[in-house]
C-alpha cells in the first residue's frame, strides 16, 4: 500500500455519486456543495479506497429548520459483510441542536451506535471532523477533540475492520420518517433547498491496491496515526465530551440488550 496525503482538490478527489447538478464544486475544487430538495437529495465518493489511514473534513452543516435531514460523512466498503465507520448529523428544528450519530459496522454488524450533540453550532462556520483507522483501534474527532474511542478487541471475539479497503462517502438526503425527534417533525419543503458545504478534504492514509506491501510515508508526522492513542490530555478530553454531550450509548441501553451488553461495552476504559 502507497500513502495519500494531500490538500483537498474535490475535481481530483471525489466522483458525484447521486444529486447529478444538486452537488457543485466551486472555487477551483476547493469547495464542495451538496443540496437536497423535495426531488433528490445528492452524495459523492472518494475516487480511491484506502486501508487504515486518518481522513479530515472540513463541513458546515444546514443552517436553519434542517428537521428531517441527515448529512452524512463515512468510510464504508462494499458488500453484505462491509465494514462502515460513519458521522451521520441529524438536523433538528430552528434553535435545536444537531445530533451526531456514530456507528462501527464490521463484517456487516453494527449497532454500535453513540450519539452527541456539539458544543458548537455546526451550521455558522466550517468545523473538522476526522476518522482516524489505524490496526489497533478507531477514534473520532470533531475539531481534534477525541469523541469516541473503537477497540481492536478480536482477542475477545469483536470483529474489527482492518481487512477491507474503504471510500469516503458523503450524502445529504431526507430522512423525515425517523432522523428528527423519531420521525415526530417533518421536513419543512418551504425551506428547500437545503445545504451542507465541504472543503479541505484530507486522506494521510494507505492507498489500497498498490504493489508496496506497506505505507510508504515522508514525515514523522504522515506515520503519527498508524499507533496514535489517546495521551492524558486526550482522554482527559473525551471524558468532558462523554459526560457533557453524549445523549445515547449502546452500551448503557438495557432495554436494547436484556441478556447482556456487547462484549466491548465491558472493555471501555473510558
Amino acid at each position: 500500500m502507497a500513502a495519500s496525503s494531500s490538500a483537498g482538490d474535490f475535481y481530483r478527489d471525489i466522483d458525484v455519486t447521486f444529486g447529478d447538478q444538486r452537488a457543485k464544486i466551486l472555487d477551483g475544487g476547493k469547495l464542495l456543495t451538496l443540496n437536497l430538495d423535495k426531488t433528490s437529495g445528492s452524495g459523492f465518493q472518494s475516487k480511491k479506497e484506502y486501508l487504515f489511514g486518518r481522513i479530515d473534513i472540513q463541513m458546515k452543516l444546514v443552517p436553519g429548520n434542517s428537521a428531517g435531514t441527515v448529512t452524512t460523512y463515512y468510510l464504508s466498503s462494499e458488500g453484505l459483510t462491509h465494514d462502515e465507520i460513519d458521522f451521520e448529523f441529524l438536523g433538528n428544528s430552528t434553535g435545536n441542536p444537531y445530533t451526531l450519530h456514530t456507528n462501527v459496522f464490521s463484517q456487516g454488524k453494527g449497532e454500535r451506535e453513540q450519539q452527541f450533540h456539539l458544543w458548537f453550532d455546526p451550521t455558522k462556520s466550517f468545523h473538522t471532523y476526522s476518522i482516524l483507522w489505524n490496526t489497533h483501534r478507531i477514534i473520532f474527532f470533531v475539531d481534534n477533540i477525541p469523541i469516541r474511542v473503537f477497540d481492536n478487541l478480536e482477542s475477545i471475539g469483536v470483529p474489527f475492520p482492518k481487512k477491507q479497503p474503504m471510500r469516503i462517502y458523503s450524502s445529504l438526503w431526507n430522512a423525515d420518517d425517523w432522523a428528527t425527534q423519531g420521525g415526530l417533525v417533518k421536513t419543512d419543503w418551504a425551506q428547500a433547498p437545503f445545504t451542507a458545504s465541504y472543503r479541505n478534504l484530507k486522506a494521510n492514509a494507505c492507498l489500497a491496491g498498490s504493489s508496496s506491501s506497506t505505507c510508504v510515508t515522508t514525515t514523522a508526522e504522515d506515520k503519527a496515526w498508524q499507533n496514535q492513542a489517546l495521551d492524558v490530555a486526550g482522554r482527559k478530553r473525551l471524558r468532558w465530551v462523554r459526560k457533557k454531550f453524549m445523549v445515547y450509548n449502546y452500551c448503557s441501553d438495557r432495554k436494547r440488550f436484556p441478556q447482556g451488553f456487547p462484549p466491548e461495552c465491558k472493555q471501555s476504559r473510558f
